[in-house]
């Protein structure tokens, strides 16, 4: 995967982390962004589902991990999809803080609706924390439900059918 003609100073890639290293870059963004900025306890963030899940990795054409996202689908996500196996669930969206405002994050949530399309799924659901709520709009999210916390920090559910 290439990034789609992010507006970026330097150029980047999207792939799917399949090899430990990459898996690890996915983490370290994932560390630097949840546990370290946001202050989420590790054992929250990695939360055992990760071995299951589509992972999809941005870095720098020099190496440089840049940002990452997953994709929970089948019955590792029925706790979030209610059960739909048409539905999957877009969480651990993170980009490091010198990477923001570029478009990797919209390139991130692109890449896992192309991955959850190819799995034939149809709909993707997430938990959006609250401040981030617009950024998911402007890419077709709909919130539903109330807000509610998640590792301490206010949440909305929102879906987007794919």
């Amino acid at each position: 995967m290439s990034a789609p003609g992010a507006p970026s100073p330097y150029p980047y890639t999207l792939r799917v982390a399949t090899d430990p290293a990459d898996i690890e870059a996915c983490f370290a963004v994932r560390k630097e962004v949840f546990v370290v900025e946001q202050g989420v306890a590790e054992e929250l963030e990695y939360d055992g589902r990760d071995t299951a899940a589509l992972q999809v990795l941005a870095v720098r054409d020099d190496g440089l991990p840049l940002g990452t996202a997953r994709l929970l689908y089948g019955p590792e996500a029925a706790d979030r999809t209610g059960g739909d196996p048409a539905t999957g669930a877009l969480g651990r969206l993170a980009v490091g803080r010198a990477a923001r405002g570029l478009g990797i994050g919209a390139a991130l949530v692109r890449a896992v609706e192309d991955a959850a399309r190819e799995r034939g799924l149809t709909t993707v659901d997430l938990h959006a924390q609250s401040h981030a709520l617009g950024f998911y709009e402007r890419l077709g999210y709909t919130a539903y439900g109330p807000e509610f916390l998640d590792a301490g920090i206010a949440h909305r559910s929102m879906r987007r059918d794919i």
